[in-house]
This record gives C-alpha cells, structure tokens and sequence, in this order.
C-alpha cells in the first residue's frame, strides 16, 4: 500500500471548561432565565386552556352537554400533560442550577462536544487520534489535549 494514501475522517472532540466564579455565573444566569421562560409558557398555558375551556361554557347549554364536557375533559388532560412536561424540564434545570453551585473553581467539567476532521494513515494509532480534548477557560482555549 502506498504510504502517501491517508483518510480523511470526522471525529467528536470533547469541549471542557475550567470552572472560574464569571464561568458559574454565566451559566446560572443562562439556567435561571431558561426556568422563568418555562413559567412564562405554564402561565400562558394555563390562560389558554381556562380561555377555551370558558368558550365552550358559553357555547354549550346548561346544563353541559355529554359532548361539551368531553371537550372540557380533553383540554384538561392536554394541558395538565403539557403542564406536566415543562415542570420536567423545569426539575431538570433546577438540578442542573443545584449542581452548578456544588462545583469547585479549578475544576474541569465537560460542557459538550464539537467535531473535528483528521487524517489517519496506515500505521496510526486511532485510538489516540480520537480521543481529543480543547479545555477553556473563560472562552480561551488553554490547552489542546491529544493528537491533532
């Protein structure tokens, strides 16, 4: 096999920050206002349902009829699930927040991955060629660990 021949590949690359006190606080920052946009949408969800729920009690007879009431029904299942999801997700960023707090400055957590292409050849090692890392500290890369 000619030896010039090499691959062109994709491989993850994995992105972590070094925590630093403005690192947390951004973080929490972006958490906390993603918790109040999901009580933003479980008010308006509450609104809407109580909004159609009201017109068809102005609509129907009274007293209800079996239909409207199905409809009623319908409508309280449906935002009660959907209600019941976004406090799911809403549990989930207040971990999040909780576990945010909890970590000590200096120290070095994973926060995603981003991809990256390379070259491998006969006779690399690809199990060294894939495992990559970029540390940041504050959005400045510190170190490019691994085989580039």
């Amino acid at each position: 096999m000619d030896e010039a021949q090499n691959l062109l590949l994709k491989r993850p690359v994995t992105v972590k920050v070094i925590v630093t006190s403005r690192w947390k606080e951004e973080v929490q920052q972006q958490l906390q206002n993603q918790t109040n946009q999901l009580d933003g949408q479980i008010e308006q969800l509450s609104m809407q349902g109580e909004r159609a729920i009201a017109d068809i009690q102005k609509q129907a007879l009274t007293p209800l009829s079996s239909e409207a009431q199905q409809q009623i029904d319908s409508i309280t299942r449906q935002v009660n699930q959907k209600k019941s999801e976004l406090l799911d997700k809403k549990n989930q960023l207040l971990q999040q927040l909780q576990q945010i707090q909890l970590l000590e400055l200096e120290q070095e957590v994973a926060q995603g991955q981003m991809e990256s292409f390379f070259n491998l050849k006969q006779g690399d090692n690809i199990v060294t060629k894939l495992n990559v890392e970029i540390v940041v500290r504050d959005g400045i890369v510190q170190e490019i660990r691994g085989e580039i």
